[in-house]
C-alpha cells in the first residue's frame, strides 16, 4: 500500500511503513496522503484500484454496530492487567453493537522459524541493495563491510552484538531453495491457514488482540524485557493492522490491535475509530514525578 523506497530494509515482505499518529482520524488523513504507485517499489503496483486517497470517509462513530469481531483468545496471558483491560474492551464493543466471537490463531510454531529464515535472507539482500544505492562514495558498500566497521568502532557493541548481521551475511541470494521454501511456508501459515481461514470460517470483519505489554525500562546489562505482543501475525502475513489506546497500567499506556484481511484498511479504520471515539482511553502525555 505504501512505498518502501528510501527506508533502510530489514525484511521487505514483513516490514512496511505506516502512519504513527495521535488519533485514528490523523492516521486516516496521513494514510490517504501516503498511498500511491511508486515505480521504484514494484510491490505498490498491487495496490492499484485497492487504495484510497481519502480514508476519512470511513470515520463513523457507530462503525462497530453489527460488526463481527474475532477475539484471539490465545494472544493474551502475558499480563493479567492487560487481560483485564481486554475484557473491558470486549464489553465496550459489545455495548456498541458488535458481535464478539472467540477464535484461536495459529501457534507461532507454525511460522516463526520460517519467518526468521526469510528475514535473514532478505536482510542481507536488502542491506546490500541499499548500500549499493548510496553510490561509490559511501563508506560502507555491503553487509560484510558493515560488520567489519562495527568491529573497528565497537562502542555500541558493548551493549548490542551483531549476531543477526553475521547470520544474515552467511545466507545466499533470494534464488535459494531454502529461502523460497521458508517464504511459502510463512505466507501459507499466516494467510490461507491463518487470518484468511479464521475470518472466513467465522464470517468476521476484524480480529482483535492486545498490542503488547506495558513498556519496560532500558536495561543495558540484561537487555530487553519483552513479555508479549501481537504484531507478528499481521506483519508476517503482510496484512493491515491498526492499534489504538486500550488503557493504562501504572500510568504506562497499552493498546489494542485490530487487524484483518488484505486491503481491509477502510474497514479497520471504521472499526478502530468507533472504538476510540466511544471509549476515549487516550490521555495527553505528561511528565511524571519520579523518585
Amino acid at each position: 500500500l505504501l512505498s518502501r523506497t528510501g527506508i533502510i530494509p530489514i525484511s521487505f515482505t514483513q516490514d512496511t511503513p505506516g502512519p504513527m499518529t495521535r488519533t485514528v482520524e490523523d492516521a486516516a488523513v496521513c494514510l490517504g496522503v501516503l498511498t500511491g504507485i511508486d515505480q521504484q517499489d514494484q510491490k505498490t503496483l498491487e495496490s492499484e484500484g485497492k487504495s484510497l486517497t481519502d480514508y476519512t470517509l470511513n470515520l463513523k462513530k457507530d462503525g462497530l454496530n453489527s460488526k463481527r469481531i474475532g477475539i484471539i483468545k490465545n494472544s493474551g496471558g502475558f499480563s493479567a492487567r492487560v487481560d483485564d483491560l481486554m475484557k473491558q474492551a470486549i464489553a465496550e464493543m459489545s455495548a456498541q453493537g458488535a458481535v464478539m466471537i472467540e477464535v484461536e490463531a495459529p501457534r507461532g510454531s507454525a511460522y516463526e522459524d520460517a519467518s526468521y529464515e526469510v528475514m535473514l535472507f532478505e536482510f542481507r539482500d536488502g542491506l546490500n541493495r541499499y548500500f549499493k544505492g548510496l553510490g561509490d562514495d559511501a563508506p560502507v558498500k555491503n553487509i560484510s563491510e558493515l560488520i567489519e566497521f562495527n568491529k573497528s568502532d565497537p562502542v555500541e557493541l558493548r551493549y548490542f552484538d551483531q549476531k543477526i548481521l553475521e547470520m544474515a551475511d552467511k545466507k545466499g541470494d533470494l534464488s535459494s531453495p531454502d529461502y523460497k521454501k521458508s517464504l511459502e511456508k510463512m505466507l501459507r501459515a499466516t494467510r490461507e491457514e491463518g487470518i484468511d481461514s479464521l475470518m472466513n470460517s467465522n464470517d468476521l470483519d476484524a480480529l482483535i488482540s492486545p498490542t503488547g505489554s506495558p513498556a519496560w525500562k532500558t536495561d543495558l546489562l540484561l537487555g530487553d524485557h519483552y513479555i508479549g505482543g501481537s504484531s507478528s501475525l499481521a506483519a508476517i502475513s503482510g496484512y493491515p493492522a491498526i492499534t489504538v489506546p486500550l488503557g493504562f497500567v501504572e500510568n504506562l499506556p497499552v493498546g489494542i490491535t485490530f487487524f484483518g484481511r488484505a486491503w481491509s484498511e477502510s474497514l479497520l479504520i471504521e472499526i478502530a475509530y468507533s472504538y476510540e471515539q466511544n471509549t476515549l482511553h487516550r490521555k495527553k502525555p505528561m511528565y511524571l514525578v519520579t523518585d
